[in-house]
């Protein structure tokens, strides 16, 4: 099993990285650093675009687990870029057979801000045929959900 763990995080040591380490303990996984790839929001046309790299890496992956620091409320813009690109890059469908996890972690997170952050990952997984794991905020959530993988 490949599983691919997407740090949407600009801290490639902090704690979304640290809840992945809980939900992935005892398997093999590759980290793809969103800060280390040049990704233009929807819209922009940038020469040297790296989106297309992110794109193939999560078509070879089985498991693909996205965590996102709460940044102003919601997802970060790393990863919002990602979500938003993949409209017209992707076909509807395209990753079937793969699974999504979640990871969503801040300071003081209000129940209203982790829902959306959830409704928009298990959206976005049912959109391109992905089943949707689960979304883990904390260590204890992301042990019991590793259980899952």
């Amino acid at each position: 099993m490949s599983i691919l763990f997407i740090n949407g995080s600009p801290n490639k040591n902090g704690n979304t990285a640290a809840l992945a380490a809980v939900l992935l303990e005892g398997r093999e996984y590759e980290t793809l650093n969103l800060t280390d790839y040049r990704i233009g929001s929807y819209g922009q046309k940038f020469e040297g675009d790296q989106l297309e790299q992110v794109i193939a890496k999560m078509k070879e992956a089985d498991v693909i687990v996205v965590g996102s620091p709460l940044y102003w409320h919601n997802i970060c813009g790393s990863v919002r870029n990602v979500l938003d690109r993949f409209y017209g890059l992707v076909e509807k469908g395209e990753l079937s057979g793969r699974t999504l996890y979640f990871l969503f972690q801040g300071a003081a997170p209000e129940k209203w801000m982790l829902e959306a952050g959830d409704y928009t990952m298990k959206r976005f997984a049912a959109l391109y045929g992905m089943r949707y794991g689960g979304m883990a905020v904390n260590r204890d959530e992301a042990g019991r959900l590793g259980k899952n993988i």
